[in-house]
């Protein structure tokens, strides 16, 4: 399984480039490189940079794939699934745990669906935490012609498996926090992420 970092946001909420934003002496996007590099079912990691950003992210050692869509999620998703079966994640989840990236990869595995999504009781999903099989490449592509962004959306529209957030161990969520402001990097600091 390859996991795929999504890097390709504009940071707008952010102010600037917050993946390089050092925490405790490193780049946020590093913090949640480590913590995949600790799950079992991950074999590869590769980048999903924008073009702008290539370089600084290349810097950091690891593979790295242009999104040259630019069109959001479903873009970077699009360009990781030419590698194969993918673990997707946004690159600002410095708290993502690696226990559970591999609760989601084995029930993708026995699930044999092409996406295999966590879904909050209300409906909410987490795209940017699940695992997708190249059998989802037609239908992105399909709205991605169409100017269809949405990922949550093909998500539902496909034969998707979904893990039920609330079903699952409590301290596993906090793999979804996410950094989007100043704000969310002071909480982080010195928390030993």
């Amino acid at each position: 399984m390859i996991a795929a970092v999504l890097a390709g946001g504009r940071s707008r909420r952010f102010g600037g480039d917050k993946l390089l934003v050092r925490i405790d002496g490193k780049p946020l996007i590093l913090h949640t490189i480590e913590r995949l590099e600790l799950a079992r079912g991950i074999d590869r990691i590769v980048i999903i940079s924008s073009r702008e950003n290539v370089d600084r992210i290349r810097a950091l050692g690891y593979d790295v794939l242009v999104d040259t869509l630019m069109i959001g999620p479903i873009g970077g998703i699009y360009t990781a699934l030419s590698l194969g079966h993918v673990f997707v994640v946004a690159g600002d989840m410095p708290l993502i745990v690696p226990e559970f990236i591999d609760f989601i990869i084995d029930r993708f595995r026995r699930a044999k669906k092409p996406a295999c999504v966590p879904r909050w009781a209300n409906g909410y999903l987490e795209p940017l935490h699940a695992a997708y099989s190249q059998d989802f490449l037609p239908l992105l592509r399909e709205k991605i012609e169409a100017r269809n962004y949405a990922i949550n959306r093909a998500v539902r529209e496909s034969d998707a498996c979904y893990v039920e957030i609330e079903e699952l161990p409590e301290e596993w969520r906090e793999s979804f926090f996410n950094v989007n402001t100043r704000g969310d990097v002071g909480k982080l600091r010195g928390r030993n992420v």
